[in-house]
C-alpha cells in the first residue's frame, strides 16, 4: 500500500509540539489515526534546535499504529535550512510544509526530504494554485490551514463557516483531480465539541478525507465523523448484497454501478479505521 493509499484512510491528525514531551508520551496512547510533530509555529524561536532534534528522537522511537509526519518551518523561514537537515535522518512517514503557494517552490525542499510532503494551503495564492500543488509528485495530500486563510484574506466565518466555503472546496477539488486526501483546518474552539462536530460533518460533506486536530479531546468526536457510522456499514452490506449489476431499485432509490463502488469503500475504510 502506498503512502498515499494509507493517508486516504486517516480520519484524524493531531499536531503536537515538538518540545512537549509529556504530550508526544501520552499521543502514543491515543486512538488517532496521524501525529504531525510541529517544529513551526508552536515552537518558539529559542526552543527550535531542541524541537529539531526531540522530533527526529521520538520518531525513532516509534508510535505504533500510526501515521507519523514532521511539519518543517515554512518554505521563506531562515530555520528551514536546519529543519531539512534534521529531516533527512528522521524516520518520518512524510513531512508537512506550511504555506504552499506554488509548486515549483515545492523542488529544491523536496529534493532534499527523505519522503513525501503534504502541503498546506493558507492563502488566495495557495488557492489558486492548489491544483498544480497538489499533483507536484511528490505531494501526497493538501492540508487547508484555514485560521491563516482566513487572516490573509479578510474573512469572518460564520457559524457554518460562512466565507470558507469556495477556499475549503477548491482544495479538496485540487486532491480530487490528483487522487490525493485532502484534510480539513483545525478548530480553535477547544470547549465547544458540538460546534467542533458540527464542523467535522460539514468537512466530510465537503469531500475532506480526514481532520487536523490540536487537542487530544477532539480525537473521538472527529474519528466519528470521518468514519463510517455502523448505520452506513449496515448500509453499505445490504446495497452490495442486493445488486445485480446495472440500474435497479433499492429501498425506493434508483442505484447503479457507482453506488455499489462507493458502498465497496465505505466497506474497505471500515476496516482501516478503528471503533468504527
Amino acid at each position: 500500500m502506498t503512502l498515499i493509499d494509507k493517508l486516504k484512510w486517516v480520519r484524524t491528525a493531531l499536531y503536537v509540539p515538538a518540545i512537549n514531551a509529556r504530550a508526544l508520551e501520552k499521543a502514543r496512547g491515543l486512538d488517532v489515526d496521524m501525529l504531525i510533530i510541529d517544529l513551526e509555529d508552536s515552537v518558539p524561536l529559542e526552543s527550535k534546535a531542541e524541537a529539531r532534534t526531540a522530533a527526529v528522537e521520538e520518531v525513532a522511537k516509534g508510535f505504533p499504529g500510526k501515521l507519523v509526519a514532521i511539519r518543517l518551518n515554512g518554505l521563506d523561514s531562515p530555520e528551514l535550512a536546519e529543519d531539512i537537515k534534521a529531516a533527512e535522518r528522521s524516520l518520518a512517514d512524510c513531512f508537512v510544509l506550511p504555506k504552499v503557494e506554488a509548486a515549483s517552490d515545492l523542488d529544491q525542499v523536496v529534493a532534499r526530504l527523505p519522503n513525501p510532503v503534504l502541503a498546506m494551503i493558507e492563502g488566495p495564492i495557495g488557492i489558486y494554485n492548489a491544483r498544480e500543488i497538489a499533483a507536484h509528485v511528490a505531494v501526497t495530500g493538501l492540508i487547508a490551514g484555514v485560521n491563516d486563510i482566513c487572516a490573509e484574506m479578510g474573512i469572518k466565518p460564520g457559524p457554518n463557516r460562512e466565507g470558507l466555503e469556495l477556499a475549503l472546496q477548491s482544495i479538496v477539488l485540487a486532491t480530487a483531480a490528483a487522487g490525493k486526501p485532502a484534510f480539513d483546518g483545525v478548530n480553535n474552539a477547544l470547549d465547544d465539541m458540538d460546534g467542533l462536530e458540527a464542523e467535522c460533518r460539514q468537512g466530510r460533506c465537503y469531500g475532506f478525507s480526514g481532520k487536523t486536530l490540536i487537542h487530544p479531546n477532539q480525537v473521538a468526536i472527529a474519528n466519528a465523523a470521518f468514519g463510517p457510522s455502523h448505520d452506513e456499514i449496515a448500509e453499505a452490506e445490504a446495497l452490495i448484497a442486493a445488486s445485480t449489476g446495472g440500474a435497479q431499485r433499492h429501498k425506493g432509490k434508483m442505484i447503479e454501478s457507482m453506488h455499489v463502488e462507493e458502498a465497496r469503500r465505505t466497506i474497505e475504510r471500515s476496516r482501516h479505521t478503528s471503533g468504527s
